[in-house]
């Protein structure tokens, strides 16, 4: 596995990643895609209809696959299990790299996302994590991406070619992006929600010469062959 990437709820990881999702599926890396809960306290659609619009997102962004671990919406990181089943999780696909949600968000659920997430990640390289199944596996980035909040990235990734498929997958999730006569109005389905999204990554794009990117932050240094390459 090249690139395994989380979201807390079905639409997360399309709102924050997914043109990155998109150009690396298309450049020929093996992308996995992991929900941790069906979003089943959500103001609008059931947890079928999630993991549905999920899966159809999933193929136009041409990812290989995508799970659901079926946490409880709401109660992130509220079990012990959840590392353990994160750390087994990352241990059985041992990808190279891994994308988790940042750290600073308006929603709890997804600042506990990355918690419960940074922590399992650490504990699946650790040789003597019993809690987990299978062997000790350590990917070599921690990438963390961006869904209310923003901050200054560490790097950002042109994805101006795949923009299209992220509006796509976007679209795909017709219960919580489009309104319904009889469905509740949130923040998510009105117009001011995709400006949002399309103002943030059109800012990173136009600060490194591109019209779309979507921003990641690393904890570690980021090396570099020498200052002219």
């Amino acid at each position: 596995m090249d690139l395994l990437v989380f979201g807390p709820h079905p639409d997360d990881i399309e709102i924050g990643i997914a043109g990155i999702v998109a150009r690396h599926a298309a450049e020929g890396a093996q992308v996995g895609l992991c929900d941790l809960t069906g979003g089943e306290m959500g103001s609008n659609g059931t947890v079928p209809e999630r993991i549905a619009e999920g899966e159809a997102a999933r193929k136009v962004l041409g990812a290989a696959w995508r799970e659901n671990l079926g946490w409880p919406d709401r109660e992130i990181g509220k079990d012990p299990g959840h590392v353990e089943q994160a750390a087994s999780f990352v241990r059985r696909h041992r990808p190279k790299a891994v994308a988790i949600p940042y750290w600073s968000d308006r929603h709890p659920d997804h600042v506990a996302a990355s918690e419960v997430l940074t922590e399992a990640i650490f504990n699946a390289g650790l040789r003597r994590y019993t809690k987990a199944e299978g062997e000790a596996w350590k990917p070599d980035w921690i990438c963390y991406y961006f869904l209310n909040n923003a901050a200054e990235p560490s790097f950002v990734v042109d994805v101006t070619s795949y923009y299209e498929q992220k509006r796509q997958a976007l679209d795909c999730h017709v219960s919580q992006f489009h309104p319904t006569k009889s469905g509740a109005r949130t923040r998510l389905n009105i117009p001011l929600f995709r400006q949002l999204i399309e103002s943030r990554d059109a800012q990173f794009g136009a600060r490194a010469g591109v019209q779309w990117a979507e921003g990641i932050i690393v904890r570690e240094l980021l090396l570099r062959a020498g200052v002219l390459r």
